[in-house]
């Protein structure tokens, strides 16, 4: 049996520009994370907690809390000009991906380009949209090594939305029947293999904000010289949906600053 953890990458509200004074968050949506064989949950989280007090010790201590209850988001770690600056997390980040692979797991990830300058989007449609798609890729990948799976993932406000979703996926005209349950929500800072998900995520999103639009996210072609070969080594059944037409991209004035994501 698979047990796999996803977390959001990218960001479910409109997209206009990166250097739009609102709506500049990022072009994709998705959900990202890893898989792991059942034999594998224990130590996996037991080498993430280890990886992370590597890296965070003198955070940890200074919050004054155990570490199995320290929690910092991928979004704060990934981020262009940390990963420039600092080695230790460039390198966190290959660890992590060599731990994955090491405990016989994959990264899974699947996402849509959005529409451009457009207020009006159902984001929660937008979601349940992707999160549909990704159980039956995921129904796929593990039929096809013939194993069940659970489904792990971060808490979200639309909890009821999320499990209708996955029970129709389940039991539908074309269930998916490897899921053995519907998804576990859980309270991110106490679940480290969920944590180690969020740092994928936000990877996975800083790669795919470069690929969709490289003009506008230059300073992220770093992750994709750091990071797109070793993730993608180990990634199955992941991709993100490009739009078929081209998106509406709104032109705003160079003279105004960018701003980093």
């Amino acid at each position: 049996m698979f047990f796999i953890y996803l977390d959001e990458f990218g960001h479910i509200g409109p997209y206009f520009h990166r250097r739009h004074e609102k709506y500049n968050e990022s072009p994709v949506f998705g959900l990202a994370g890893i898989i792991l064989p059942e034999p594998a949950i224990r130590p996996f989280a037991t080498a993430f907690l280890q990886l992370k007090q590597a890296l965070f010790i003198q955070e940890i201590m200074a919050a004054k809390v155990i570490a199995q209850k320290w929690e910092k988001k991928g979004t704060d770690i990934f981020r262009p000009k940390a990963i420039a600056r600092y080695q230790n997390l460039r390198s966190g980040g290959f660890r992590l991906i060599n731990q994955i692979s090491k405990v016989g797991g994959h990264i899974f990830y699947h996402g849509r380009e959005k529409i451009f300058c457009q207020k009006d989007g159902h984001s929660n449609g937008l979601y349940t949209t992707i999160f549909a798609a990704a159980i039956r890729r995921l129904d796929e990948f593990c039929t096809l090594k013939n194993e069940n799976f659970v489904l792990v993932v971060d808490e979200h406000s639309a909890r009821k939305e999320l499990l209708e979703c996955a029970a129709k996926t389940m039991f539908g005209n074309q269930p998916a029947r490897r899921l053995v349950s519907p998804p576990f929500q859980v309270e991110s800072y106490l679940n480290q293999n969920i944590q180690a998900a969020d740092w994928i995520a936000s990877i996975v999103g800083k790669l795919w904000a470069h690929e969709i639009l490289p003009d506008q996210y230059e300073d992220h072609v770093q992750f994709r010289q750091y990071y797109w070969d070793r993730l993608h080594k180990i990634a199955t059944y992941s991709t993100v949906i490009k739009r078929k037409q081209n998106n509406k991209q709104l032109e705003l004035p160079h003279k105004q600053p960018r701003v980093e994501k």
